[in-house]
């Protein structure tokens, strides 16, 4: 595991149910569930037939540009952000990067595995871990910002992380949940007026598709270009191309936004329901955005733990730059999940205490 010496920074949702199996609730993972849908299924499966042939990404890059409005020469397939990050670390020439925290993990990891010393920009709690601009430092060449941000659920505006862009600097922006939210606003994907920009998006959130790796960055013809140096030849496979085609369609983008609204709606009956805890010293970051929520609670790993007997498994807090042991982060889930959940949350809640 990649550590930073007090943070493990490749520790993911999934290690807090792996050892559980299908025994517990996932509030630990933030892929939606019930996922991917049958059609979706169908789209990959009717693929196998062409296993035979190597991949041929053309289709699959040229959908994702239309949805984008952008010339395929911005596109780059990956198999799912993971992938991006490192391509990044490992082709850039940065000299000073910077990771605003918290923030999802990987990009880090991928940064030192590839030699990098990296610095950080740790957002506060007191200011709702909102981004600052002049926090960055001016020389810092390279700059990782997540919007909407895993885990702080917090939805920068995009102006606000457009004023990060400097002559001779890359911004990556982490949009991977940026389909979970409504209309995708604060979204960056698709813009060309701003320099050195790179963003980055997941199809495994939304579709389910965590097992089948794919995802893609948006970034200038030079940047595409050298990040698709650095890739081994048909990096994404034919399933994977498949799929990425498929969630470009209109019928793909209309039950996405329909799944944002409802996800919006879950969300809220979710942080409702943790506002009943605050009596206990339970603290909701908001206003949240993402297809998740962070909380502060006291006795956080012990609560953790009795959740787990109780078949529920949550994702913990301390591994993440800036947070520590009494943070956990709760995928949004239906509201009958949640109702089960929070009456678990009661019962852990009041073993944590004696």
């Amino acid at each position: 595991m990649r550590t930073d010496g007090e943070h493990d920074l490749r520790h993911h949702g999934d290690a807090e149910v792996r050892d559980g199996g299908s025994a517990l609730v996932d509030l630990a993972v933030n892929v939606r569930a019930g996922t991917p849908p049958p059609w979706l299924r169908e789209r990959v499966a009717a693929s196998l037939t062409g296993l035979a042939a190597y991949p041929d990404g053309r289709a699959a890059r040229a959908a994702v540009a239309a949805r984008h409005g952008l010339p395929v020469e911005r596109v780059l397939l990956t198999a799912g952000a993971a992938e991006a990050f490192v391509l990044l670390a490992r082709s850039l020439k940065a000299r000073q990067p910077v990771v605003v925290h918290p923030q999802f993990t990987e990009p880090e990891a991928a940064l030192r595995d590839a030699g990098h010393r990296v610095d950080r920009v740790l957002l506060r709690e007191a200011d709702g871990f909102r981004l600052d601009p002049a926090a960055v430092p001016e020389d810092a060449d390279l700059v990782v910002i997540g919007n909407p941000t895993n885990p702080t659920s917090v939805l920068h505006p995009a102006e606000t992380i457009a004023r990060l862009a400097r002559s001779g600097r890359t911004l990556v922006v982490d949009e991977a949940f940026m389909d979970a939210v409504p209309g995708e606003r604060e979204a960056l994907a698709g813009r060309t007026d701003i320099p050195g920009l790179v963003v980055l998006r997941s199809l495994t959130k939304t579709w389910g598709l965590a097992g089948l790796r794919i995802g893609y960055v948006l970034a200038a013809p030079d940047t595409i270009a050298v990040l698709e140096r650095a890739q081994p030849l048909w990096p994404v496979s034919t399933p994977a191309l498949a799929a990425a085609e498929a969630c470009m369609s209109p019928r793909a983008l209309a039950e996405a936004a329909h799944a944002a609204h409802r996800i919006t709606a879950d969300r809220a009956h979710l942080v409702a329901g943790l506002e009943e805890f605050a009596s206990d010293g339970v603290r909701v970051t908001g206003p949240a955005d993402g297809p998740f929520v962070l909380v502060r609670l006291p006795r956080a790993t012990a609560v953790r733990r009795h959740l787990r007997d109780l078949g529920y498994a949550v994702r913990r807090g301390d591994t993440f730059p800036g947070l520590g042991e009494e943070w956990l982060r709760l995928a949004v889930r239906d509201r009958q999940t949640v109702n089960s959940f929070l009456q678990a949350l009661d019962q852990a809640v009041t073993l944590a205490r004696r």
